[in-house]
Parts: structure tokens; C-alpha cells; sequence
């Protein structure tokens, strides 16, 4: 039985919300347009979307609001997150991430637990960071990754956000994980590629995984696989 939270039982038109566990290399977008296509027998033409977008190569929690619920998206999507992201020092991306490939060559022997423990607590509270210019976010009308794609130039604004808690939870150079509770709007890569430059070498985010976002845990979440037999079902 998938976990569904319904304004109404049963009724998708009235408001539901549906916690997902993304899978690797799906984007958030297809998570939504895969209950939209599932919940079309059933229901008809029906609104559906997510408050909060995930990379592709993120796993992990997305909240999925259908019908009069949709209205709801800012609010959930206004919720502080949780994280857990694994990252590589010695090498950087032009995405920050592994959708583009590792460059460069930097120092890390110099890197310990207690210097790295030092450089996190810069990265605490309220700070300013610039987002990846391989982002959904967008410049001119446009969306930036597809800029970045063609290797055009972009000028990415910073903006501020806030970290609650960065804690260091596996330490083994030149891999590191890190469990991280911020605000909305955060950029884990982001902090991966500042943190490298902090260290005074270079770093990516080689995994992430969003484990809550509000009051909704990873725990809760339904697996898609899941999600759609259930919803199939329906029909």
C-alpha cells in the first residue's frame, strides 16, 4: 500500500500528496509527468507538480502535490531540507557534478579531518553562494544548463541562503560524506565546488541524497516502481 495524503480520501482532483523517492537519473519532471500519465484513466486531465526540484543524478525525496493541492507547492517547497552528499577533493566539473567530466589535478595531502572540520564551519548559517550555471534556473528567459550546454557564457547571480547544519560523517581523502540541513534554494554542488576552493584545492559532488524536506522523510517516501503498480491499478 503507497503512502498518499489526501485532502479527501481517494480523491486526486480535491487535493493529494505523494512522497517519492526519485530514482537516479530521473528528473523531477519525470516523476510528475509519470503520476500525471498514471492518474489520466482515473482522473482525467488533472494538475500535478513537485515543490522542489531534484537533479538527475540525485536521489531521494520529492513531493508531488495533485489537484487543488498544487496551490500548496510554495508552501512545501518553502521547507528547510536534508541532505547527505558525497564529495570528491582533487578534481572539479563545470556542473560541480558528474554530469560533465573531472578536470584538473589539485592537491588534497594537506586536507586532515580536523582542517576540513575547521573550513565547515565558514560554510554555517547565512551565506552567499553562486548557483551552477548548469542549473534550471533562469537567465533572459531561458533556462541556464541549456546555455551551459552550448558553451555559452553566463553570468549566474549569488544569492544568500542558509545552512543550519553541515556535519562531516565519513571522512576518507579524497572522498567525503556530508550531512547537511539548509534552507530552500541551497545548492549542495555549489557547496561542494566553494568548499574545494575553501580547502584551497578543488572538489565535486559525486552523490546526493535528500532525505527530507519539511516534515517528510525518506523513510516515508513511496518507490516509484511502487507508486506506479498502485496508482495503475486505479484505472
Amino acid at each position: 500500500m503507497c503512502r498518499i495524503i489526501f485532502q479527501e480520501e481517494g480523491n486526486f482532483h480535491a487535493g493529494a500528496l505523494i512522497l517519492v523517492d526519485k530514482p537516479l537519473k530521473w528528473t523531477s519532471f519525470d516523476v510528475v509527468n509519470k503520476i500525471r500519465w498514471c492518474l489520466k484513466a482515473s482522473c482525467g486531465k488533472i494538475k500535478v507538480g513537485h515543490a522542489g526540484t531534484l537533479d538527475p543524478l540525485a536521489t531521494g525525496v520529492v513531493v508531488v502535490c495533485t489537484g487543488k493541492w498544487t496551490k500548496r507547492i510554495e508552501e512545501f517547497m518553502a521547507q528547510e531540507k536534508e541532505y547527505v552528499a558525497d564529495l570528491h577533493f582533487g578534481a572539479v566539473t563545470p556542473s560541480y557534478d558528474l554530469e560533465t567530466e573531472p578536470e584538473g589535478n589539485f592537491p588534497t595531502g594537506h586536507i586532515d579531518r580536523a582542517y576540513l572540520e575547521g573550513t565547515l564551519k565558514a560554510f554555517t548559517g547565512r551565506i552567499t553562494q553562486v548557483p551552477p550555471a548548469y542549473s534550471a534556473i533562469r537567465i533572459d528567459g531561458d533556462r541556464a544548463y541549456k546555455k551551459a550546454r552550448k558553451g555559452g557564457e553566463i553570468e549566474m547571480p549569488s544569492r544568500e541562503v542558509e545552512v543550519k547544519e553541515l556535519n562531516l560523517i565519513d571522512f576518507a581523502m579524497p572522498d567525503v560524506r556530508l550531512e547537511i540541513t539548509c534552507s530552500k534554494g541551497t545548492y549542495i554542488r555549489s557547496l561542494a565546488h566553494d568548499l574545494g576552493k575553501a580547502c584551497r584545492s578543488g572538489a565535486y559532488l559525486a552523490g546526493l541524497r535528500r532525505t527530507r524536506s519539511g516534515e517528510d522523510r525518506i523513510e516515508e517516501a513511496n518507490k516509484m516502481e511502487d507508486l506506479i503498480a498502485f496508482l495503475q491499478k486505479k484505472e
